[in-house]
């Protein structure tokens, strides 16, 4: 029997520790760290077969004719307040107080920052055009360009660095709070709460994609899909997560348009 082998890059967690080749299908993991560095070379030259990638991404990659195809698989979500922080001694009260500020994110299509830019025009009345944005690095569409309100920091900037120089009032990181910070969010948890309670769902962060030539091999997705085990869910239930993300991408100039069901699924 011969067994296929897919070049896959994927993030380290439990539930892909734990994955199993089957005697028809393997997975050759490329170890990429961290993740996000897999999705640049995914989009722009198809580098593998399956790929971890943001939503933000998959929503960009599709509208621009990528040829990538999402599968129900969530490799990471969480509740996004936490990341947003700012100087312990920021007179900063809340995401309110952002209009008019200097905000660093690593990138203006990062999905974290898209979830968060989405949050504060819901929840706290902040437009993203009322901040001032500055990035680091481009999105992972080549095509897309940063709106006008976005600045590109100098090369060899440093977004810690520029955050406690004050140049920057507040900035978008990851799970750790730097030394000296503190949350924008004054109590992320019940924000958290709230988001739960508005919305219904977790934030999703990153999917899964494949060629989108894969999918017409017989029985391969179905086959991926049972490798993942519980990281694999349903269209049915990612849709409100998948609606949101298209509603804030639109708002936010991300895509030009929210993309139908059978688009972000095709």
């Amino acid at each position: 029997m011969t067994q296929r082998v897919l070049t896959t890059a994927l993030g380290d967690y439990p539930h892909t520790a734990s994955l199993q080749d089957t005697p028809t299908l393997r997975l050759e993991r490329v170890s990429v760290k961290p993740v996000n560095l897999a999705f640049p070379p995914m989009v722009r030259q198809r580098r593998y077969d399956v790929c971890e990638m943001a939503i933000a991404t998959v929503l960009m990659a599709k509208e621009a004719g990528i040829g990538l195809t999402m599968l129900p698989v969530v490799m990471a979500q969480r509740y996004q307040e936490g990341a947003m922080v700012c100087p312990i001694d920021s007179p900063i009260r809340g995401p309110a107080d952002l209009v008019g500020k200097r905000v660093g994110v690593r990138s203006y299509s990062q999905t974290t920052g898209m979830w968060l830019r989405g949050i504060m025009a819901d929840s706290h009345g902040v437009a993203p055009e009322s901040v001032a944005w500055t990035t680091f690095e481009d999105a992972h569409v080549p095509t897309f360009r940063d709106p006008p309100f976005v600045t590109r920091a100098a090369p060899g900037s440093d977004i810690a660095g520029m955050l406690r120089a004050g140049e920057l009032d507040a900035a978008i990181f990851g799970f750790e709070v730097p030394a000296g910070m503190r949350t924008v969010f004054p109590d992320p948890a019940a924000a958290a709460r709230d988001f739960q309670a508005r919305y219904g769902f977790k934030p999703v962060n990153h999917l899964v994609v494949v060629k989108s030539e894969l999918v017409q091999e017989p029985g391969l997705v179905d086959e991926l899909l049972a490798m993942f085990g519980g990281a694999t869910t349903t269209r049915d239930a990612l849709a409100p997560a998948i609606a949101l993300a298209n509603r804030f991408c639109v708002a936010q100039g991300l895509t030009s348009r929210a993309l139908t069901t059978e688009e972000v699924w095709s």
